[in-house]
């Protein structure tokens, strides 16, 4: 009888009533979001968990997906060398870091994904090995020389670089690339420092579309770590699904703990502009694991203070794909070493952060307005409205078709009112208010008028979306518990434990009440 994971969610029921949490049904939904409704999720293997495994993992898989994940980029899995344990520095392309499993653990840790509607990547690094590379000694003509010597890219001296005028070389990055669909059925790959000169241009207008055939049926996604409307426009139409929305992020942390809204009107200006007509999506985010490390302020809160949280608002309302780097969900003030895969505190809590991530997730999935289809993309749109009496709030709409989102950010350090024009009149419903996410997730019908006058806390924030919907008094969120192991559905529709217990019984499709719990379950 085959054996499925699922995972304890959400907590106690109180008497025969489980809460609704509108938020939670949304992402859990069992569904591949297509693009410009996705959300990408970095993830260092050996620091997501205290095991470090694609295992231990792999068990945590659920909890991403009711986060709102359905992107799982992992950060380099290879065996790492050159003396400074950097991940980007691979002895191999076609093994993996034996502190993290084997290739069947990457494996099974892709077949869950899959069976959660959620997508694996894998972050690629193209431009050079480690220095005890298995190649330097089996291949050395794969390396560029000056002088005879190899070469270390950029000074770094744990890394010899590639050289990619030999054919040979070519072919054999590319059956890697081909290796890991093969034995681990992968779905993309983000790719590093692509801006690198020594990586032709033309080389990518090859390889690109030669990985997006190889398989009939399969789906393969390329993401380009570089500002490519930016600063590597050399690359803009070589094949790249995906590129850092990387200036944008550097304006941000410019930004810091300021309070001006017109240097962050300016600021989604310039972004909206550079990504207008392209032909490839681009990825929001306010860290990742060089801001999380390698900058002199690391956490959130150092890089952006209380602005953290209406900051994390705008960069995933305005514009794109977002992207949250592991343990971002706890607030993100921890400084992750990657090079020894520190250990995430997940006893850390940080509500308001968690639900806010929630909400925001749930409303990309769900909300037309919010999409970034190619389609969407080619003239990406922010309305911005009126704000007179406060010059610290900045409002702004999404819109599609009859869909519409409303935002308005305070980013001053004291509370305050503002009156906004050029709204639409009607029925409007409030997704998330910073007064009260905390707590955990609601919604309520307001009516809004063409000028509407709002009262909003230190750097505060409100989300609206244009319509009526069902409303939910605040509803906690309880972390989730130990994985568990039960048998498959039988013809009942009640899932029995592994003694053949009956233990519980479903709430409504993939969700089920197990011993007064609730759980979700893909079978």
């Amino acid at each position: 009888m085959k054996k499925l994971l699922f995972t304890l969610l959400l907590g106690l029921m109180t008497g025969s009533v489980f809460p609704a949490d509108y938020v939670d049904q949304i992402n859990s939904a069992m569904e591949k979001r297509d693009e410009g409704r996705r959300v990408i999720y970095e993830m260092n293997v050996g620091s997501f968990t205290q095991a470090g495994t694609f295992a231990a993992a792999q068990s945590r898989l659920l909890e991403l997906k009711t986060l709102g994940i359905d992107i799982v980029w992992l950060m380099p899995i290879y065996p790492r060398g050159g003396g400074i344990n950097s991940p980007y520095a691979a002895t191999n392309f076609m093994k993996t870091n034996p502190k993290y499993g084997t290739i069947a653990d990457l494996k099974a840790f892709v077949s869950s994904a899959h069976e959660l509607q959620m997508e694996v990547w894998l972050d690629w690094v193209p431009n050079h090995t480690a220095t005890n590379a298995d190649w330097v000694t089996t291949h050395p003509e794969y390396y560029a020389k000056s002088g005879g010597q190899m070469i270390h890219p950029n000074n770094y001296g744990d890394v010899w670089q590639l050289d990619y005028n030999n054919a040979n070389l070519v072919n054999a990055m590319n059956d890697c690339l081909k290796f890991w669909i093969d034995e681990a059925d992968i779905d993309g790959y983000r790719c590093d420092y692509i801006s690198s000169q020594r990586i032709p241009a033309s080389y990518w207008q090859t390889t690109i579309p030669m990985i997006k055939s190889y398989k009939p049926n399969k789906t393969v996604t390329f993401l380009g770590e570089a500002d490519i409307a930016t600063d590597a426009t050399r690359l803009k139409t070589v094949g790249f699904d995906y590129d850092y929305a990387w200036q944008f992020q550097s304006n941000l942390a410019s930004y810091g703990t300021g309070n001006a809204s017109a240097r962050l009107k300016a600021f989604v200006n310039t972004l909206l502009e550079r990504s207008s007509g392209l032909s490839f999506g681009r990825m929001l985010y306010v860290t990742n694991h060089d801001q999380n490390y390698n900058e002199s302020k690391k956490t959130l809160t150092q890089k952006y203070g209380d602005n953290r949280y209406p900051l994390t608002v705008l960069a995933y309302t305005v514009y794109g794909m977002p992207l949250i780097y592991n343990g971002q969900e706890t607030g993100g003030n921890q400084a992750l070493d990657y090079f020894n895969d520190t250990k995430i505190n997940w006893a850390t809590k940080d509500d308001k952060m968690l639900n806010t991530l929630r909400t925001l997730f749930a409303m990309k999935h769900d909300i037309m307005a919010l999409n970034d289809s190619k389609i969407a993309a080619q003239n990406p749109a922010v309305n911005w409205k009126t704000v007179t009496n406060n010059s610290a709030v900045l409002a702004y709409t999404r819109t599609l078709g009859d869909s519409e989102v409303l935002v308005i950010l305070n980013m001053a350090t004291s509370a305050g009112s503002a009156t906004i024009t050029g709204l639409t009149a009607g029925q409007w419903s409030l997704w998330l208010d910073s007064e009260t996410i905390a707590q955990g997730t609601s919604r309520k019908q307001v009516t809004l008028n063409a000028t509407h006058v709002f009262s909003l806390d230190a750097k505060g924030y409100r989300v609206y979306v244009r319509g009526n919907y069902a409303e939910q008094d605040i509803t906690p969120y309880t972390a989730v518990t130990t994985p568990q192991m039960v048998n498959r559905v039988r013809p009942d529709n009640r899932l029995y434990d592994l003694s053949g217990r009956p233990v519980c019984a479903p709430l409504r499709p993939g969700v089920y009440i197990c011993d007064g719990k609730k759980i979700i379950y893909n079978h």
